[in-house]
């Protein structure tokens, strides 16, 4: 395994955890969200990261590293949600909900070994400032793509652009948990 994937993973632990504390404490209460929704819980943490690193200030005692947990998170809730749907109560167990959690989190895993053997691990010499803003545009976009009803003519969908939202949060977690 290289030492991307076990900083991936790492993280994704931590996220888990996180999630799975969460399932404790709300249960599936997400299930009644509508992608769009999801979407825009996603753009308030990252409104909230762009926000920090410009007034390098906090007013709130809570730093932006839990955002970035918070933006991994909802963007997998955001694929299972396009996946099966929004609920008008929840209707998953825990359980399932983790079972759904980890398939998703390894289709994002496995996007992100494909995309480091072609990019050449690019992301590494990036800020991240530069993710938050990466990730504030793929907000735009799949704002754009859902009030066009989920089409695009020859873009990438919704489930992509979280795709990259999660993978773009996770290297933003592996640099700070990692810094040079």
């Amino acid at each position: 395994m290289t030492t991307t994937e076990q900083q991936f993973d790492s993280v994704i632990k931590t996220c888990r955890d996180i999630f799975a504390k969460k399932l404790t404490d709300y249960g599936t209460s997400w299930r009644i969200m509508r992608p769009s929704s999801v979407t825009d819980q996603i753009f308030i943490k990252a409104n909230r990261i762009r926000s920090l690193e410009t007034k390098k200030e906090a007013m709130v005692d809570e730093g932006t590293r839990g955002e970035w947990i918070a933006i991994v998170n909802y963007g997998v809730i955001g694929l299972i949600q396009l996946a099966l749907g929004y609920a008008d109560q929840p209707d998953l167990s825990p359980e399932e909900a983790l079972a759904l959690y980890d398939k998703y989190l390894q289709q994002t895993k496995t996007l992100m070994i494909a995309k480091n053997h072609d990019y050449g691990e690019a992301w590494r010499l990036m800020r991240v400032s530069s993710y938050t803003d990466i990730i504030l545009q793929k907000l735009n976009r799949t704002k754009q793509i859902e009030s066009n009803n989920g089409e695009t003519l020859i873009s990438e969908g919704i489930d992509a652009n979280y795709s990259d939202m999660v993978n773009y949060a996770i290297f933003a977690l592996i640099k700070i948990d990692n810094p040079i």
